[in-house]
C-alpha cells in the first residue's frame, strides 16, 4: 500500500542504480543549473539595488542605513560563488551553506527595513520583498535536486519564524498583536493568523515543488536510461532503421513490413576461410573492424545502408530503410568503388582482401522478423535471394561484381557499363536469370 502511495505521489524510482557516464552527465548539468542560478540571483541583486537606488526614499537623511550593506554583502557572496562554481563543481557542503546563507542574508535584507526607516520591527512584516522568499525557493529547482528546494523552503520557515517571534518579544509589554485585519492592515500590528498563513504557504510551495521536481527527476532519469539504451542498441542497427522504428506510430510487431523496390547489394571477402586460418581471433576480429569500417564509408557515400554483418559478408539495401531514387546506379557505384579501394590497400598485416559483390533490383519486403520478445529488422524476398546468388557465382566466372538483368534495366540513363556474361538458373528458380559483370 505504501509503495503504491509513493509512486503515486514520487513517481517510479529507478531499480538499479545509474550508469557512472549517466551520472557524469547528470554532475555536468547540475554544475550548469547552478551557474545558472548564481547568475539569476546577481541579476536580482543589480534590479533591487537599481530600485532601491532610483526609488524615492521615505526613509531619514542622517542615521546608519543597513540596506545598502546588506545588498553589497550579498553582491559579494554572490559573485564569489559564482566564480566558484566556473571553476568546478561545488561540494554538497558548501552548497547547502551557499543556500543558508542565501535565504539568511535575503531575510536581514528584510529585517533591516524597520531600522532603515525608524520603525517598529512589524513594520518588516508588510514588505513586498517577502516575495523573493518564493523566487529564492524555486530558483533550487534549476538544480533539479528536491533536497536543495526543502533545505531551501526550511530556512526560508525558520528564518521568517525567527522575524515573527522577534517581533512579539522585541519589545517588552507591548506586542502589538491584533485581531482585527483593518487594524492590521492599516498599522503596524501584528495578525498572527497572518503570519502563519506566511508561513504554510511557504511550506506548501516547499513541499509541492520539491514533489515535482522529483517526479521530473525520476521521470527523467528513466527518460536517460530509456534514451541511451535506445543510443547504444543503435549501433547494432543503421540509423535509418533506428529512426524508422522510433518514429513509428505503434509498436514494432513480427511480421510488419511493407514491399518497395530496391536494391540489394551483398559482398563477401574472397578466400577468407584461408585467411582467418592464419589469425589470432584479436587480429581477426581488428582486419575485420578495419574492413567493415572502409567498406561502411563508401556504402554511406552512396546512400546505401547496412542491413546485417554475416561473418565477413555484407547486406546492404538501397531504396529500401531510406528513399534513394538512383538506387540500382547507386548500388553498382558502391561495387566499383569497393573494387577500386581493396585492389590499392591493404588491411590489418598486410592481408589482401579481394571483395565478391552481388547485386539486384526488384521488390522486396522490408521489416521484421522473429518473435514478439526479439526481432530483426532486414529485408527477404524472391529479389533478395537472387543477389545473395550472384555473389558466390563470381567465383565460377572470374569475376567480382555481378548483376542482376533488373539492375542493368534500371541504369539504362546511368555512366554504368555492364557486359553480358550469360544466363544462370539460380536455385529456387525455374525461368534462367542473365547475370553481366560491369567494366570499371
Amino acid at each position: 500500500m505504501l509503495d503504491k502511495l509513493s509512486v503515486f505521489v514520487f513517481g517510479e524510482a529507478l531499480k538499479t542504480k545509474l550508469p557512472e557516464r549517466v551520472r557524469e552527465n547528470i554532475a555536468a548539468q547540475q554544475i550548469q543549473g547552478e551557474r545558472l542560478i548564481s547568475w539569476v540571483q546577481l541579476l536580482l541583486v543589480l534590479v533591487f539595488s537599481i530600485f532601491y537606488t532610483l526609488a524615492p526614499s521615505s526613509a531619514p537623511e542622517a542615521g546608519f542605513q543597513p540596506v545598502p550593506w546588506v545588498l553589497s554583502a550579498y553582491f559579494v557572496f554572490t559573485l564569489g560563488r559564482m566564480v566558484a562554481s566556473h571553476r568546478g563543481q561545488l561540494p554538497n557542503w558548501l552548497l547547502m551553506v551557499s543556500v543558508v546563507m542565501d535565504m539568511g542574508l535575503l531575510i536581514s535584507l528584510i529585517w533591516s527595513f524597520h531600522i532603515q526607516y525608524m520603525q517598529p520591527p512589524s513594520f518588516y512584516l508588510k514588505a513586498p520583498t517577502m516575495i523573493y522568499v518564493f523566487i529564492f525557493i524555486s530558483l533550487r529547482a534549476l538544480r533539479f535536486e528536491p533536497r536543495y528546494i526543502l533545505l531551501s523552503g526550511a530556512a526560508a520557515v525558520i528564518s521568517w519564524l525567527g522575524l515573527v517571534l522577534y517581533v512579539i518579544f522585541s519589545v517588552s509589554g507591548d506586542t502589538m498583536i491584533t485581531r482585527d485585519y483593518v487594524t492590521y492592515l492599516t498599522s503596524n500590528a501584528i495578525l498572527v493568523g497572518a503570519e502563519v498563513d506566511k508561513i504554510l504557504s511557504i511550506g506548501l510551495v516547499t513541499g509541492v515543488l520539491a514533489v515535482a521536481i522529483l517526479r521530473a527527476q525520476r521521470t527523467l532519469n528513466h527518460a536517460v536510461i530509456d534514451s541511451m539504451a535506445a543510443a547504444d542498441l543503435s549501433k547494432f542497427v543503421s540509423r535509418e532503421v533506428a529512426e524508422h522504428i522510433t518514429t513509428s506510430d505503434r509498436g514494432i510487431q513480427p511480421g510488419d513490413g511493407e514491399s518497395k523496390v530496391a536494391t540489394m547489394l551483398f559482398t563477401d571477402i574472397e578466400g577468407f576461410s584461408t585467411i582467418s586460418e592464419k589469425l589470432t581471433p584479436q587480429e581477426l576480429a581488428g582486419i575485420l573492424n578495419e574492413y567493415f569500417g572502409v567498406l561502411g564509408a563508401i556504402v554511406q557515400e552512396h546512400g546505401g545502408v547496412i542491413s546485417q554483418f554475416i561473418g565477413d559478408m555484407l547486406v546492404v539495401t538501397y531504396n529500401a530503410a531510406s528513399t534513394n531514387e538512383d538506387h540500382a546506379a547507386n548500388a553498382v557505384r558502391t561495387a566499383i568503388d569497393i573494387q577500386n579501394t581493396v585492389n590499392r590497400r591493404t588491411f590489418g598485416k598486410n592481408a589482401v582482401l579481394k571483395t565478391r559483390c552481388g547485386i539486384n533490383t526488384g521488390e522486396i519486403i522490408v521489416g521484421a522478423v522473429g518473435t514478439a520478445e526479439r526481432l530483426v529488422f532486414t529485408v527477404h524476398g524472391d529479389n533478395v535471394n537472387i543477389a545473395a546468388r550472384l555473389e558466390p557465382l563470381n567465383k565460377e566466372y572470374g569475376s567480382y561484381i555481378l548483376v542482376g538483368e533488373n539492375t542493368v534495366n534500371a541504369c539504362q540513363n546511368n555512366e554504368c557499363e555492364f557486359e553480358p556474361v550469360g544466363e544462370v538458373t539460380v536455385r529456387g528458380r525455374a525461368a534462367p536469370t542473365k547475370i553481366y559483370t560491369v567494366k570499371y
